[in-house]
């Protein structure tokens, strides 16, 4: 661990906020991005992200160092999420089409207007999509590992902590995930170009 990194976090314990402002600085994006791939929109990203973070300050006190300060926190940032994953199973859900009642009445979800976007954006845009869609199918299980591993580049020694298991548990559980991730994807093979999608 960094010298400044160890002095940050002191002084965070001891409840300095602009140290812990500093302290998570350089971890805001990646954590904000394994947020989203995991929960797949925005706002909740956004929301588990901050209420990561919160928990974070609030139980410094017992990071006692024995692995990297980045390591624990995106281990809060994974639970956190799959925390929100939990939830959700419990809560009804809307396809795009679903008519919602607001107090003006039923409105229909818009999708962004895109036939102004070049074909290839387009396209593209379109993979990614998919691709998210068929992640968010995934048990929270296979998601997780396959969004810290193949989406975010961490080593399986880095999951194995984060996730607190064997690093022979994680290797079995990435290859399981990879196979489920392409079974989504193939049973809708008509929207992939396989050239693109490589797994």
């Amino acid at each position: 661990m960094k010298e400044i990194e160890k002095i940050l976090i002191k002084k965070s314990k001891q409840g300095d906020i602009e140290s812990f402002e500093t302290l998570i600085k350089e971890h805001q994006k990646l954590a904000f991005n394994i947020a989203y791939r995991m929960l797949g929109n925005i706002e909740d990203a956004k929301d588990a992200t901050q209420d990561a973070f919160i928990k974070t300050y609030k139980s410094l006190n017992k990071f006692k160092g024995e692995s990297g300060f980045s390591t624990w926190l995106y281990k809060i940032v994974t639970n956190t999420c799959l925390d929100v994953l939990r939830k959700r199973k419990s809560q009804k859900t809307y396809s795009y089409d679903h008519q919602i009642d607001t107090e003006d009445g039923k409105i229909l979800r818009d999708l962004p207007d895109e036939r102004n976007i070049p074909e290839i954006i387009v396209e593209r845009r379109e993979h990614q999509r998919n691709i998210q869609e068929a992640i968010n199918c995934l048990s929270e299980h296979y998601k997780t590992v396959i969004v810290l591993r193949d989406i975010k580049g961490f080593s399986y020694e880095q999951i194995s902590k984060i996730l607190d298991c064997s690093e022979g548990t994680i290797k079995s559980r990435i290859s399981r995930a990879r196979k489920a991730l392409k079974f989504e994807i193939e049973k809708n093979r008509e929207l992939y170009d396989k050239n693109y999608v490589k797994i």
